[in-house]
């Protein structure tokens, strides 16, 4: 049996400590706030449920399925209601849905002919070289226009990273994105084939995997996690660096104590990565003080039903810069999950701040909530006041994977490469989402298995 630590009660931190117990291995888990779960966090006030997070996870592979079900959630999981497929892009001030199909495409009013013409152009556009890394903005405007980057691929953006596709690596970013252009010459004959290899491996690409929540939201898929680590969880704990003891053994410095393992996991920010001492004196990982993490703020508003005159019928809309609103956009959280709202309310979650306009998201709560409600009245037609208000602010919320971003992710590698017995893991080097954060720490408890499984047979 070998001896643990996972710095970090994040999903990452809590999925990989809880496989690692399963591997049979003595796992002690740090974490400096006085809870874990991250930014998963669930409220319930005044028969109201705020998710301070994210809303939902994607059921993208099947070690997502696979953890549900050991931990036995699968009966207080939630699928969303068959009506919220439905999402919208702001467009002239009104929420217009967006195509589900090809053909919803070129019928639809989202897009107009000289759009759709262009797609129409995409597979006949020569691929660029594997060598070159253009930002997203630069790829798209190539292959499909600036139509489809002003009203599809920015406040798509703005939804999953908070981010500026001008800034964004579409290599480092959207890897598959670029993996279709290099294999296929094209993203629409890549999305064909690339189907047919996604069901023989058994993944589901990101906008065709399942929707789900919990009865009372995120938060229990990680209060089930803390539950079943017990103590093995140690909060108020953040730790100050780690040093070599021994040949193997590795020693980590929490407060004025140092406890020994045989490995080390590091699940943070790149902002905590940075300052971490290594073994040796030196911080290894000190240029990925250099990863920009923008403000969000969520921002949660409850308002009674009959005072909303869009149908809120979907998932939610999403605002394009190109539109000049305050937010990024809104999901409709009572649409999407029953239990979301009491009788006669809704729900709605919205995004302020990121890349667009950081500053917003620095604000009071006050005064975000009043611009909050202000996009709010003039996109969806609501006549009252908010009867529920949650803001949670994020000052670093999530980290850009920006052109040139190869360099931090080669330097994780080279890192755990002249520090034996020490992983790195999570958001900034695995993926942003709360799926890709589940499958780094499932994959890289089986790496850290595999480590001790060599280091045993040497």
């Amino acid at each position: 049996m070998s001896r643990v630590a996972v710095i970090g009660g994040g999903i990452t931190g809590l999925t990989a400590a809880y496989r690692l117990v399963e591997q049979g291995h003595e796992v002690t888990l740090f974490e400096a706030a006085d809870r874990v779960g991250g930014v998963i966090q669930t409220i319930r006030r005044d028969g109201f449920l705020a998710e301070c997070g994210p809303n939902t996870l994607l059921e993208t592979s099947p070690k997502i399925s696979q953890l549900l079900k050991d931990l036995d959630l699968e009966k207080r999981r939630l699928d969303p209601n068959p009506d919220s497929d439905a999402r919208y892009i702001l467009r002239n001030g009104e929420p217009n849905a967006m195509a589900s199909s090809p053909m919803g495409f070129f019928t639809g009013k989202l897009f107009t002919w000289r759009a759709k013409l262009a797609l129409l152009r995409e597979p006949f556009i020569r691929a660029s070289s594997s060598n070159a890394e253009e930002s997203l903005a630069e790829f798209v405007r190539r292959r499909l226009g600036q139509e489809f980057l002003d009203y599809a691929i920015n406040p798509f953006v703005a939804g999953i990273y908070a981010g500026d596709p001008h800034q964004l690596s579409v290599k480092e970013a959207f890897p598959k994105i670029w993996e279709l252009e290099q294999k296929y010459g094209s993203l629409i004959k890549g999305q064909i084939c690339g189907a047919k290899e996604r069901k023989r491996s058994g993944t589901v690409s990101k906008d065709r995997a399942p929707k789900l929540s919990f009865d009372d939201g995120l938060q229990v898929l990680t209060d089930r996690l803390a539950e079943t680590l017990g103590d093995r969880i140690r909060l108020k704990s953040s730790v100050n660096g780690l040093n070599r003891v021994g040949e193997n053994e590795i020693g980590v410095k929490v407060a004025e104590e140092t406890k020994t393992f045989d490995g080390v996991l590091l699940a943070m920010p790149a902002y905590r990565l940075a300052e971490l001492e290594f073994p040796g004196g030196e911080k290894a990982l000190s240029e990925l003080s250099e990863v920009i993490y923008p403000p969000v703020a969520s921002v949660v508003l409850g308002f009674k039903r009959d005072e909303v005159a869009h149908s809120l019928s979907g998932f939610g809309t999403l605002n394009p810069e190109v539109e000049k609103v305050k937010t990024l956009g809104t999901i409709f959280s009572s649409s999407l999950f029953p239990g979301r709202a009491p009788e006669g309310c809704v729900t709605l979650t919205s995004y302020v701040g990121g890349m667009r306009s950081p500053d917003l998201a620095m604000q009071s709560s006050e005064e975000i909530v009043a611009l909050t409600v202000e996009d709010l009245r003039a996109i969806y037609g609501i006549s009252g006041e908010p009867v529920f208000e949650q803001v949670f602010p994020y000052p670093k919320a999530i980290p850009q994977y920006v052109v040139g971003y190869r360099r931090f992710r080669d330097l994780m590698t080279h890192c755990e490469a002249a520090h034996p017995g020490i992983f790195v893991a999570g958001h900034c080097r695995d993926g942003i989402s709360l799926a890709d954060s589940i499958v780094s720490g499932a994959e890289i408890a089986e790496r850290i298995g595999s480590y001790f499984d060599k280091i045993s047979k040497a």
